[in-house]
């Protein structure tokens, strides 16, 4: 039989990190929700760091939520216009880029 061994993620130790953060989290933010997310779409279906993978599913059982209830919570929090690492007070409106100064062709 040829069993594969677990591969490693190039981004494990940071995403440890991370999830320790997300685990020891009673009341999560729109940034832990949103990297819950990411980090569950990161290694679902990977094959290997399967504690990860086991904790990222009992942050969302401590957290009281399904997937589809996170998906659900994220997609909100993008369309509301969430950027990572700006606070929502910091953030501006539009492109900053008006074409009206442009001349005409």
């Amino acid at each position: 039989m040829d069993e594969q061994q677990p591969q490693s993620h190039p981004l494990y130790a940071t995403d440890r990190e991370l999830v320790d953060q997300l685990l020891a989290t009673e009341t999560p933010a729109e940034a832990e929700l949103v990297n819950l997310g990411r980090l569950l779409m990161r290694y679902t279906g990977f094959p290997g760091a399967h504690d990860l993978q086991d904790d990222l599913d009992k942050t969302l059982r401590l957290w009281g939520l399904s997937r589809d209830q996170l998906n659900q919570r994220c997609r909100a929090i993008w369309e509301a216009g969430y950027r990572p690492g700006v606070r929502a007070e910091e953030q501006s409106v539009g492109s900053g880029f008006d074409t009206a100064d442009q001349d005409s062709p």
